[in-house]
């Protein structure tokens, strides 16, 4: 929230700044993880540890998981995950990385295009 991190996400200010979330498609269902897309050591450590914790096989993208059941997940992978990149340690990441490619400054809200 906003509350934690008030300069919010940097492509759209008025957005909170996110870390995780669960998202419900017709499919199925994702939990986004920020830190894992930020964290190279962490994603090589939490697609190690999945087999070892889960009998399905790891359907990943960059930062989320995807599955149809919970029942699915190795929840204590996901767990050290979490514990592994609390907010506070994203956001100093967070504003590492948008330093360096910004030079610190805030990226402008992006615009619908007009149509021709």
């Amino acid at each position: 929230p906003h509350s934690s991190f008030p300069a919010g996400y940097h492509c759209d200010p008025t957005k909170p700044l996110m870390l995780m979330s669960l998202t419900s498609t017709k499919g199925h269902v994702a939990l986004h993880h920020m830190g894992l897309y930020s964290s190279g050591p962490l994603t090589k450590s939490f697609q190690d540890e999945w087999p070892k914790h889960s009998q399905k096989k790891l359907d990943m993208g960059k930062a989320c998981v995807r599955f149809r059941k919970v029942e699915d997940l190795a929840l204590e992978v996901i767990g050290e995950a979490i514990k592994r990149v609390p907010a506070k340690v994203y956001i100093e990441q967070y504003q590492k990385v948008l330093s360096a490619t910004r030079k610190g400054a805030p990226a402008k809200p992006l615009r619908a295009k007009k149509a021709a």
